[in-house]
Parts: structure tokens; C-alpha cells; sequence
């Protein structure tokens, strides 16, 4: 079998990836960092139906974008070259892209400290019974960690921070991490940014739920509201607000002059006489409390039938022969 050229390689990767981006158009770019071949190839077997993971260096890629920009006029799809930077992936998906970012998350593996490797994350080593002899105690001592000797074995006292986020993994921390066992950080696809017919996002947009995206939305009115009110600039969020103040300014002028429009009579008039808001505010009370009279007329006679019944006492000395 005839091995392909480096040139007949690029060709088949841009024919590849151009396919993609005419059947796909929903993309997530991941970073890879520490990512091994057998773990990519699970991800790629979970992602299996509606979703495909490609990989490539960083230039063939933005050549590939860039010639099917240049062949179809897709020029949305030039987003995409800001984003391949660094170690990263391209998966395409026709799938929600929520559920496909969470399908990846689940494919991370422990890995110990590697000497040199700038740790994702803080290492804290808890107290306890390491279960290594008292001999191993130089290792403690040169990361300056209090142990105690209990039953013949070393066993550290308080919880030590052991290496600091973004610090890189010296040889004392690798080594005290693997005689005790622990593999501090686990790696694995990481989505960075989303694409999603011609716009990118932050993956973080994909956690909201439909009642924060209510929340905001509503908050976004609130304060485009606020603000046209404040600049007497007319909206259709603001305008029922404008028109109540327009009706308040119109209604206080008639009340402290002779000038009055139907809406602001009766205003007017219980201003006058305040008997007749009490009147009003009554008729009102007892339609709202109306209903409640016949129950309670029904309750009582009830009661009332109850009692006659008590009293006959159930020998039938008041029916009629």
C-alpha cells in the first residue's frame, strides 16, 4: 500500500473539514491539553450519531476555514479563526449542545502530578495515616509538612496546601504524591467556546436556565424603562408608565383649579365629599363579602334542624301521625 504524500494528506484533511462545516453548523471548540489518544478515542465513541470530533494542528485548520470561506461565501464561519489558539479540537454536532458539552465532561481521567506541569487546580493534602514507614519522613520535611510517628508509620497532623493553582509540580510534591497514592488533577476535553451559525459564545451561556434567561430578560426591560423615563425618550416599555404620569399631572391641575375632563370627576367629587368615598368603599365591601351571608344563613339552619333532632331525642315525638 502506497503511503500518501504530505500534500495529498492536506488536501484529504481540507476536503474533510470542509465537509463538516457544510453538514455541521453547530460547533464546539475544545482544548485538549493532556489528553491521550485512548481517551479522545472513548469520546469519540460516546459522541458517535450526531456528532463528530476532529482534530488537526491550529494552521491546516484556519486554512481549511479559510478556503471554504474563499469557495462558498460563507464568511461567517471566519469566527472560528480567533478561537484556534492553542492546543484545541473541533466537535461538530446536530445535537443539543448542552447535553453533547456534558456527554464530554463525563470522559475525564485521574492523572498523578507530572514534575513540571502547571497544576489546574489547588492540592491540598489532608491529615491522616499515610502508611509509610518512619523512614519516608525526609519527604515532609523538606516541604515542610508536621507528621507524627503512630503505630509505626508516618502520619500527617494538619492539612497542608501542597501546590497552589497555576504553580508548577516540583520533584519533592511528584513524589510525596505518588508514595501516597493520590492523583491530584484529571484532564479531558474542555469546551472553550461555542459556535453556533456564525455566532460564538462563552460555553457558560449553555447553563442557563429558561427562568435566569426570564430573570434577565426582565431586567433588561426594567432598566431600558428607567432610562427612557429618565431622558423622556418614548419606548414601548416605558410608554404605559409615561401615559399614568401624564394622567397624575393632568389630574393633580384639575383638582387645584376649575378645570376637569371626565377621568378626574369623580375625583373630584369624593374630594368634595368624603362621604361618598366611604359609601363607595362599603358597596364595595359587602358585594366582596355577599357570597359569605347565604352560607352562613344555610349553617345556621343546619344547626338549627340538628338540635330539633337532639332533642326529639329519636322516639318520634314530633311526627306527624
Amino acid at each position: 500500500m502506497v503511503k500518501a504524500t504530505k500534500a495529498e494528506k492536506k488536501i484529504a484533511y481540507d476536503t474533510k473539514l470542509c465537509q463538516l462545516i457544510d453538514e455541521y453548523t453547530q460547533i464546539l471548540v475544545v482544548a485538549a491539553d493532556n489528553v491521550g489518544s485512548t481517551q479522545l478515542q472513548n469520546i469519540r465513541k460516546g459522541l458517535r450519531g450526531d456528532s463528530v470530533v476532529l482534530m488537526g494542528k491550529n494552521t491546516m485548520m484556519k486554512r481549511s476555514v479559510r478556503i471554504h470561506s474563499e469557495n462558498t461565501g460563507n464568511t461567517s464561519i471566519l469566527n472560528l479563526l480567533p478561537l484556534l489558539q492553542g492546543n484545541v479540537g473541533l466537535i461538530f454536532t446536530k445535537g443539543d449542545l448542552k447535553e453533547v458539552s456534558e456527554e464530554v465532561a463525563k470522559y475525564k481521567v485521574g492523572a498523578p502530578a507530572r514534575v513540571g506541569l502547571v497544576a489546574p487546580i489547588d492540592v491540598v493534602v489532608q491529615p491522616g495515616n499515610t502508611g509509610l514507614d518512619p523512614s519516608q519522613t525526609s519527604f515532609f520535611q523538606v516541604l515542610n509538612i508536621p507528621t507524627k510517628i503512630n503505630k509505626g508509620t508516618v502520619e500527617i497532623i494538619t492539612p497542608v496546601e501542597l501546590i497552589k493553582q497555576g504553580d508548577k509540580v516540583g520533584s519533592s510534591e511528584a513524589a510525596l504524591l505518588a508514595k501516597l497514592g493520590i492523583r491530584p488533577f484529571s484532564y479531558g476535553l474542555v469546551v472553550q467556546s461555542v459556535y453556533d451559525n456564525g455566532s460564538v459564545f462563552s460555553p457558560e451561556v449553555l447553563d442557563l436556565t429558561e427562568d435566569q434567561l426570564v430573570e434577565k430578560f426582565a431586567s433588561g426591560i426594567s432598566m431600558v424603562t428607567s432610562l427612557a423615563l429618565a431622558v423622556s425618550y418614548p419606548t414601548l416599555a416605558a410608554a404605559p408608565h409615561m401615559f399614568i404620569n401624564a394622567y397624575k399631572n393632568a389630574l393633580a391641575i384639575a383638582v387645584a383649579t376649575e378645570y376637569t375632563f371626565p377621568q378626574a370627576e369623580k375625583v373630584k367629587e369624593f374630594l368634595k365629599d368624603p362621604s361618598k368615598f366611604a359609601v363607595a368603599v362599603a358597596a364595595v365591601s359587602a358585594d366582596a363579602g355577599g357570597g359569605a351571608a347565604p352560607a352562613a344563613a344555610k349553617v345556621e339552619e343546619k344547626k338549627e334542624e340538628s338540635d330539633e333532632e337532639d332533642y326529639d331525642g329519636g322516639f318520634g315525638l314530633f311526627d306527624e301521625e
